[in-house]
């Protein structure tokens, strides 16, 4: 978390509160909160993220399955991460996906 800290220029406070916005989200690694560089961008959070974690959390995932679906490769976006697909502009594609799961 304090590398995240350092990264964004905040205080932990407020990375916790973009977390709990679900402007973030992060997974423990070693008892450590970790979020995926690729869930930023020029130091900020990813915008296109925070709609698709509210998808994939109203489908039931919790954090770990949500930072787990983004950063591996989903066949029904021809075998690419979603965290991917965001960055390449495919947001509407992927938030599809992550609707179907919770069907």
């Amino acid at each position: 978390m304090a590398e995240l800290v350092e990264l964004l220029g905040i205080s932990p406070g407020r990375v916790h509160r973009l977390i709990e916005e679900r402007r973030l989200v992060a997974t423990r690694v070693d008892g450590a909160l970790r979020v995926p560089a690729a869930f930023l961008r020029d130091g900020e959070p990813l915008p296109e993220l925070r709609g698709t974690v509210l998808v994939l959390g109203d489908a039931g995932f919790d954090d770990d399955e949500i930072v787990r679906w983004l950063t591996s490769p989903e066949g029904s976006l021809g075998d690419v991460p979603p965290i991917e697909a965001l960055l390449a502009g495919r947001k509407a594609e992927v938030r599809r996906v992550a609707q179907a799961l919770g069907f």
